[in-house]
């Protein structure tokens, strides 16, 4: 095989591929491409599994049947990624026009894959040959290279383990899924599912491996913005009822302006997501398209945003927490500074320091998201979501609130919300943690509202 295959021949080879798996057919992926491409003719024969009914009759009532025999065959820890990769396939099948029968049949297949997008294409050929492999090995399909990669740059486990934790001991996470406000479920991510992301995008990510993102925080976006907040409120009684020297309003332990109430919700809700500018002209998107948008791009994780943010100890890119967004004058380089021949140098990315409006720092967003040569290339403003992910995690970890704006050293600030908008009214969101009222905050500001308490985090999305 070649290294490089044309996009033609690669087309028909997946659908060859479609039409000849075993279910069809087991495959596997080659480095160079990182696409299927076809295994020895040997490899995964009917005759090595004689013991096992045909695996075309075992898809069908996998495929077919909602309680299926074919699931309780497997073991019994495998039940849930076998019912979660099951509704995959059957999603995906639906947003793309394909008759749910016909994913038992080979022909039928074949031809709806026909018209398929190649990304698209490739996304079912993957879905397949994993859910074949669960059938026939009796366990999931693991990229063991990317979780190697994920751990050693990442330390991907030890962080996606504490937050699946958080979120389970905090309510948000129920058999493994979140519910939307669009009445779905959403399945959190799996580790594998993430570390195959990192490893996908390494040399896109590396750059900003170096200048420091490498702390993870898991984003149940689909859930409502109030059940969140309510959330946030208890997480914070429940910290103060087992430590009673916690300094905290238990009347109002999260002050929220009224606004939020139902903010994501409805046909026109007043938050949008995802602006491109602060006024009429916003371009930005309502929760319910992008949960819409998540379920037919096979690049996101539907329901969640994965992150990456600099840590809050910049000699050491494990440590725990969030870093500070800086007052002026007191920002400081973070990440790997060291230039590694024969890349770029690294370590030119400026601090982002306080006092700039949320217009200034959206322009700057939007001007170097794409740009390979700006130190800010791929970075994202937060959105509530993120802050109130961000702030339990954090204060899980260090035993701080995060974003403290009047701590004593003077070294935190208000994190302006620049992935969200209120578009109805024309303000940009913020928060903090204010200990002169021992509670956090979430409010709102003028887009052109300059101050020096007011600063904004950039995160990397996954």
């Amino acid at each position: 095989m070649t290294d490089h295959i044309p996009g033609k021949d690669f087309y028909r080879r997946i659908v060859t591929l479609i039409k000849t798996m075993s279910l069809f057919r087991p495959t596997v992926f080659t480095k160079s491409e990182n696409c299927p491409s076809e295994v020895p003719p040997t490899a995964g024969r009917r005759g090595t599994l004689s013991s096992e009914p045909p695996l075309s009759a075992t898809l069908h009532e996998a495929i077919m049947d909602s309680v299926s025999s074919v699931r309780d065959s497997l073991p019994k820890e495998h039940h849930k990624h076998f019912e979660t990769l099951r509704d995959e396939i059957i999603d995906f099948a639906q947003a793309h026009g394909i008759p749910k029968d016909a994913l038992t049949k080979p022909q039928d297949l074949r031809e709806a894959a026909q018209k398929l997008s190649t990304p698209d294409l490739r996304r079912l050929a993957v879905l397949l040959e994993r859910f074949e492999h669960l059938l026939v090995k009796k366990e999931p399909w693991k990229n063991e290279e990317a979780l190697e990669y994920a751990e050693e740059f990442y330390h991907l486990k030890k962080q996606y383990d504490s937050q699946v934790s958080l979120l389970k001991e905090v309510g948000i996470l129920k058999d493994g899924a979140i519910l939307g406000i669009d009445g779905k479920k959403y399945p959190i991510p799996t580790l594998e599912q993430i570390a195959s992301r990192l490893f996908e995008r390494r040399e896109t990510l590396e750059t900003k491996h170096d200048q420091g993102f490498t702390k993870l925080l898991l984003v149940p976006f689909g859930m409502s913005l109030d059940a969140l907040q309510e959330t946030l409120k208890q997480f914070l009684l429940s910290y103060k009822q087992n430590n009673p020297t916690f300094d905290l309003d238990t009347d109002k332990p999260f002050w929220i302006w009224g606004d939020y109430q139902g903010a994501d919700m409805g046909e026109s809700p007043n938050l949008v997501y995802h602006p491109k500018s602060f006024d009429e002209n916003h371009q930005g998107k309502t929760k319910v398209q992008i949960l819409k948008e998540q379920g037919n791009n096979q690049d996101s994780f539907p329901g969640w945003t994965i992150h990456l943010f600099q840590p809050s100890d910049p000699t050491d890119s494990h440590s725990s927490g969030f870093a500070p967004i800086p007052r002026q004058g007191q920002g400081t380089p973070q990440g790997d500074l060291t230039p590694r021949p024969p890349f770029r140098e690294r370590g030119d990315r400026p601090p982002l320091e306080a006092d700039q409006s949320p217009n200034e720092y959206l322009s700057l967003l939007q001007s170097s998201k794409d740009d390979p040569n700006s130190p800010y290339s791929q970075e994202s403003g937060m959105t509530p979501e993120d802050w109130i992910m961000a702030f339990m995690t954090h204060f899980s970890e260090t035993k701080k609130p995060l974003d403290d704006v009047w701590n004593p050293a003077n070294t935190e600030s208000y994190c302006y919300l620049t992935g969200a908008f209120f578009s109805s009214f024309v303000r940009v969101p913020c928060a903090c943690w204010r200990r002169d009222c021992h509670r956090a905050y979430l409010r709102w500001n003028d887009p052109r509202s300059q101050d020096g308490d007011f600063g904004l985090r950039f995160s990397v999305v996954v």
